[in-house]
């Protein structure tokens, strides 16, 4: 009887060991795997050397132009709606195009000489008052339905608890695609995500990229461009022809267009800080 009862105490004691000493899954394991690394698309042309350089074709895609939106053509910090002129920047101005566009879909008009630093108190207008802000493409027949945001929206859309929160970082080198969990890296780790190449924006490239986001992130629907501020606004409506596959097919449902905040007007008798 005894000896039954060592070997039984021995049996539990073994038993007890073999659990305590199963390893335990690391926490690095939780940690979402990392974002897949994005190669340019090929031009078709010259040698691999070269096609570092070429910008492969890409169809221009996006929605049919809005036939009944009301035109605004930019230039500059004036804008032209039908025969009037406003300069938004002008607070009797403002009101004059608030009232002309309230419950109204707009269609912008850039030239190739606005940057997004002088469309801020525009947008800021269009945001509050238009019913539907539209951002032509320069180079073709499309256009783009946009959900304006200023930077304070912007960073309450970032803290929504939501998986994704993808956004398109436009600067002068390239396009950075930024995630929750980071950026997708590009042929350079310290590097936009879509480089320049030869000058010129990588639309294909993009499009690339932001297909392998949604196969990522399956569940959103929405993504933001936030353009530099000292960018035309031209270029940052070619980039928006990277979020569609096909013609009227967006890979994403809302498009997010991230422009400056207005600075507050001048208050007389204010202190200038100097």
């Amino acid at each position: 009887m005894r000896t039954k009862r060592s070997l039984l105490a021995a049996a539990v004691l073994f038993v007890g060991c073999k659990k305590e000493d199963t390893p335990v899954e690391p926490l690095s394991s939780l940690t979402p795997p990392p974002l897949p690394k994005l190669v340019a698309a090929a031009s078709g042309h010259g040698s691999p050397e070269d096609a570092r350089f070429q910008v492969a074709p890409a169809e221009v895609y996006g929605e049919p132009v809005p036939a009944k939106a009301l035109r605004v053509g930019l230039a500059g910090e004036s804008v032209r709606l039908g025969e009037e002129r406003f300069a938004p920047s002008r607070p009797e101005d403002q009101a004059r195009l608030r009232e002309r566009v309230k419950g109204q879909a707009v269609l912008l008009v850039p030239d190739a000489d606005t940057f997004l630093a002088q469309t801020s108190e525009l947008l800021a207008v269009l945001r509050e008052s238009a019913s539907e802000v539209w951002l032509l493409h320069p180079d073709a027949p499309v256009a783009y339905a946009l959900v304006l945001r200023d930077e304070q929206g912007f960073q309450a859309w970032l803290a929504e608890v939501a998986p994704g929160k993808l956004r398109i970082i436009q600067r002068q080198d390239g396009f950075e695609l930024t995630t929750s969990v980071g950026k997708l890296p590009g042929p350079d780790a310290n590097g936009p995500s879509v480089p320049v190449r030869g000058g010129k924006q990588d639309i294909a490239t993009l499009r690339t990229g932001l297909g392998k986001l949604k196969g990522r992130f399956t569940t959103s629907e929405d993504i933001c461009l936030v353009p530099s501020f000292g960018m035309e606004l031209a270029q940052a409506a070619r980039a928006l022809s990277g979020v569609y596959v096909a013609p009227g097919e967006p890979l994403f449902e809302t498009l997010c267009f991230v422009y400056p905040t207005p600075r507050a007007p001048a208050v007389a008798g204010a202190p200038t800080g100097r």
